[in-house]
């Protein structure tokens, strides 16, 4: 019989690659894989941590509690965990909960596959993806060197490193072999990727070359920063059709106080210059960013630039959060914690029904308009879809009713947009997949 081991994934989609490394590696050796299970139980659990704000913090705490009971009644065997929180926080893991077998970091995981096959060497696996087979995350980079007053992603993943680029592209070549065809490509500073290298950045160039692979339908770009943006990069959305008009940018916030207090290295007019370019250059994108209410020192004056910058913006899709004090951060150490949480609780409310009327009016603007549309699951009288300007799991999705007919998974099909939502469109497909 083969050990099982199950694998849960908690935090970002970065977490989920290496969780689905570690799977092919456990089922190169030997092992049979199951990830997030709702009931862990049998041989091995991982559980993959994030460590990056506090309420992820506490989940990935609450669920090392849960499966160290699991083990102790016996429904389990052993128990290991990895991952953001155990790297930065190892030594008091191990001091407070010895229940866990071993604990390792973001880094040294493989090491987990050799201690329990107890070799010097073991053999070398094949990704195992838990995504739907049509689309995958593409990890290109780790770690991040900007270090932003607030953020504790450079305190556990280290300095900024790029995957070398043939390694990237051998890994799409295979995906594609294997049945992908939608590619989310991510890392913590997407516009970052190659610096480390030569000093100059290759992310237009690696997803050029990535477009260029036969079989690669859609390539989706997450996590670039506005600082020092490389405008090559917009040249190559604009002229390749697989590249989608999508862009996840954080900005965090608009008013110079504010960036210069976050260490954003950026400045309000320079922000409002790039989104002018990036949309006069790519037209048609669609822009995801992500904004921060109640960083220490943020005054009434400064929460209602913020509040017109998001009105003149009209970002596609917007996600906004309430400033949570990470210790060991700039922030932590050189600013008090001024604004009080009501305080913050109300600026989020405000900013998010601001962008609840944006998103409302700009999915109406797609009524009637037929766009490409990939089929993710069938999900009770409907199919659920996506278009490009559209990431899985956070963003907006497209509803056709099943009554229509049967449709493929992982299949396109062009698609009416016949009514909208706050958020989500319906559709009818009018004609086969393409």
């Amino acid at each position: 019989m083969k050990k099982t081991v199950d694998i849960i994934s908690l935090g970002c989609s970065k977490n989920l690659v290496d969780s689905e490394v570690l799977m092919g590696l456990f089922e190169a050796n030997g092992f049979q894989c199951t990830h997030d299970s709702d009931d862990p139980q049998g041989d091995i659990v991982v559980v993959n941590t994030c460590g990056f704000i506090n309420d992820a913090k506490e989940e990935s705490i609450n669920t090392i509690l849960e499966l160290a009971e699991a083990k102790k009644d016996g429904r389990i065997q052993k128990l290991f965990v990895m991952g953001c929180l155990s790297e930065r926080y190892l030594a008091e893991l191990e001091a407070e909960m010895p229940e866990v077998d071993k604990y390792y970091g973001k880094f040294n995981y493989r090491q987990l596959v050799t201690d329990l096959l107890a070799e010097e060497s073991v053999k070398e696996g094949k990704r195992h993806v838990t995504t739907p087979r049509h689309y995958a995350y593409l990890k290109v980079s780790e770690g991040c060197d900007r270090h932003c007053a607030y953020c504790a992603i450079p305190l556990i993943t280290g300095k900024h490193r790029s995957r070398p680029m043939e390694e990237i592209l051998d890994e799409v070549r295979q995906l594609v072999a294997d049945g992908t065809k939608e590619f989310q490509v991510i890392a913590q500073e997407l516009t970052y990727y190659g610096v480390d290298i030569d000093g100059k950045q290759h992310i237009a160039e690696l997803i050029e070359r990535m477009a260029d692979i036969p079989g690669v339908e859609w390539i989706r770009l997450h996590y670039a920063y506005p600082t020092h943006f490389p405008w090559d990069l917009l040249r190559v959305m604009h002229e390749k059709e697989n590249v989608c008009k999508y862009l996840d940018i954080a900005l965090q916030h608009i008013s110079d106080n504010m960036l210069s207090r976050m260490q954003r290295h950026v400045t309000k007019a320079e922000t409002y210059e790039l989104i002018e370019r990036i949309r006069r250059e790519v037209p048609g994108i669609h822009l995801r960013t992500t904004l921060m209410v109640g960083f220490p020192g943020e005054t009434d004056e400064d929460f209602e630039e913020l509040k017109e910058f998001v009105r003149w913006a009209r970002f596609e899709r917007m996600g906004a959060f309430a400033y949570s004090e990470e210790e060991g951060t700039y922030s932590a150490e050189h600013y008090e914690d001024d604004v009080p949480e009501e305080v913050k609780q109300r600026r989020l409310d405000k900013l998010m029904r601001i962008q609840q009327n944006i998103s409302a009016e700009l999915e109406a603007e797609k009524v009637r308009q037929t766009l490409k549309v990939i089929i993710d699951r069938k999900e009770g009288d409907y199919y659920i879809g996506r278009t490009e300007f559209c990431s899985p799991e956070v963003d907006p999705e497209v509803l056709i009713p099943a009554s229509e007919g049967e449709l493929q998974i992982g299949a396109f099909y062009d698609v009416l947009m016949t009514a909208s939502e706050e958020f989500d469109l319906y559709g009818t497909t009018i004609n086969k997949k393409i």
